[in-house]
């Protein structure tokens, strides 16, 4: 392919990177108990998927129940990061501002914000939590 031809298709000079292989993680091989992050208050069920995934990885993904009780405790963060709320109940804090999460709802929380997450009602909360990872050195 030309240089032009090659321009033209990927917006820049150099030919594009293959991509690289799928990776395809059982939650299973990634389960552990563990206190939660960020002020061990109680305990949780964490799946750390994303770690499964060979770096460097962009972003993490993870699955994680609070059990009754447990919380992640406020914390500062420097990326967004999103809880999503896959059963139970719980509050989510982000700069002294709480709010209500059920089933079905996501909170997306802005880097530079204090925030943290506790369990509420008579059933674990389980959340996926994601977030970016800071670009590897010399990208």
């Amino acid at each position: 392919m030309s240089a032009l031809l090659a321009l033209l298709l990927t917006g820049s000079a150099a030919a594009a990177e293959p991509a690289s292989a799928m990776v395809v993680i059982d939650e299973t091989a990634t389960v552990r108990e563990e206190a939660p992050p960020h002020g061990a208050i109680g305990m949780s069920t964490a799946w750390r998927i994303s770690d499964a995934v060979p770096a460097p990885r962009s972003f993490e993904f993870r699955k994680r129940a609070l059990h009754v009780g447990a919380a992640i405790g406020v914390h500062p963060i420097a990326h967004d990061e999103i809880y999503y709320v896959v059963s139970g109940t719980g509050i989510v804090h982000s700069d002294g501002e709480e709010k209500a999460l059920k089933p079905g709802m996501a909170a997306w929380l802005y880097s530079g914000a204090e925030v943290g997450i506790r369990q509420t009602g008579s059933e674990p909360l389980v959340l996926i939590v994601a977030y970016p990872n800071p670009p590897a050195a010399g990208q």
